[in-house]
């Protein structure tokens, strides 16, 4: 009897098929080049849309404002079908923000209800929803799936949760509100918040502790190992900054600090593979301060943290600012590159540590301009931002081999 071979499985032999053709032309053979076919996604008519996960299946998730660009909705692209919104808990809002690592048909996020905020915080949730009802209302974590979106609780006491993402186990990661007014929150976020991971099938939650020394923590990922990623620091104003002293990784419930580049801000890892590999963003150094100043870095067990070069034209005085988003299996790691100020930003891929400029490997891209890389699957694609005539556009990249001129 035959056994069926899974289709993400049999798409990640492909992908390494890909990867040697491209790496083993010989003399004789004409060189081969990746390069990527660049679909722009559909979009509910607002002027912004983002991609921020691909899974092995190909779903892509994140979110689309509506026209008039008043609420923005979670989002859903999967082959062949029209974009599908994923709803809200009752309220104006939702997003998909991290990827979603898994093939079992979850996806998860945050989403806004139609329950009043009693401290009238902005939680984290309010600085990625737009127009006039981005805060005010109680915002929860929620994992969807089969058409279903239930919400993640907050800890006992505390008003808001944020969900970022599940593994094939149906762990949810994220971090979440406690009874505790902490004085070191910055108004208006009143109450203190810590990591959360809520099991399998169940909305309450599981605390990850911050590292010694600091109030809170946030987690950003999690493998099927069971090992999550995220940030230890202060209260401050639940988003980055101060929040993100300290880049940390936990496993069975421990806290462990993996380094940085000497920044006390900012420092952030995005993304775990099932191997523990780990790519985010840190502050250059101590010296930028509060200010936002990031370096792409790339951590193993083995090597520690090392900072990923960015583009030439960015990085000649090595002031560019630059963030590593995700990673698949093979260590291919997806990202931006940007300018000193932040600006000219381009969507980049990693490969063995050099960085290259998705929009020059890309055909049929027409006049848009690809500016973030923020998911990469096993099969190499990839799921992102882009923009054209001022409109911030949701794109899904697949890679195929050209012969090289």
């Amino acid at each position: 009897m035959k056994t069926p071979i899974p289709r993400y499985a049999l798409g990640a032999a492909l992908a390494a098929a890909l990867l040697a053709g491209a790496a083993n032309a010989g003399p004789s053979q004409p060189r081969w080049q990746i390069r990527y076919k660049i679909e722009l996604l559909s979009d509910f008519g607002g002027s912004a849309t983002s991609a921020a996960s691909i899974n092995d299946v190909g779903w892509i998730a994140g979110q689309s404002n509506r026209t008039d660009d008043a609420a923005s909705r979670a989002v859903l692209w999967r082959a062949g079908k029209p974009i599908k919104e994923l709803g809200t808990l009752g309220g104006t809002n939702s997003a998909v923000l991290w990827p979603a690592k898994n093939v079992l048909g979850i996806v998860s996020g945050i989403a806004q209800t139609n329950e009043d905020d009693p401290n009238d915080e902005i939680w984290s949730c309010g600085y990625f929803f737009p127009g006039d009802d981005a805060a005010g209302n109680r915002c929860l974590g929620f994992r969807w799936q089969n058409g279903k979106m239930t919400a993640l609780d907050p800890f006992p006491g505390g008003t808001h949760s944020f969900a970022t993402g599940t593994n094939n186990l149906g762990q949810t990661v994220g971090w979440a509100e406690n009874d505790v007014r902490d004085p070191g929150c910055v108004s208006p976020q009143v109450l203190q918040f810590r990591a959360a991971l809520w099991p399998a099938g169940k909305s309450q939650p599981r605390e990850l502790p911050p590292l010694s020394g600091d109030q809170v923590s946030s987690a950003t990922a999690i493998n099927d190992r069971g090992q999550v990623i995220g940030i230890s620091g202060a209260c401050s104003n639940a988003v980055g900054g101060l929040s993100a002293k300290r880049n940390v990784l936990w496993e069975n419930g421990e806290p462990e600090n993996i380094g940085d580049f000497g920044g006390i801000a900012w420092n952030t890892p995005m993304m775990i593979n099932q191997r523990g590999d780990v790519v985010g963003f840190a502050n250059i150094s101590a010296d930028v301060g509060t200010k936002f100043r990031p370096r792409a870095f790339f951590w193993t067990r083995s090597t520690g943290i090392k900072r990923l070069d960015l583009l030439p034209a960015h990085d000649a005085a090595q002031t560019g600012r630059g963030q590593a988003l995700s990673i698949n299996e093979w260590r291919q790691i997806v990202g931006q590159s940007c300018n000193s100020a932040g600006g000219d930003c381009r969507a980049v891929i990693w490969r063995d540590g050099v960085p290259s400029d998705l929009n020059a490997l890309a055909s049929s891209l027409g006049t848009a301009v690809l500016t973030s890389a923020n998911d990469i699957d096993d099969l190499g694609r990839i799921a992102g931002t882009a923009s054209d005539g001022g409109k911030t556009l949701a794109y899904k990249a697949t890679p195929y081999l050209s012969a090289s001129p």
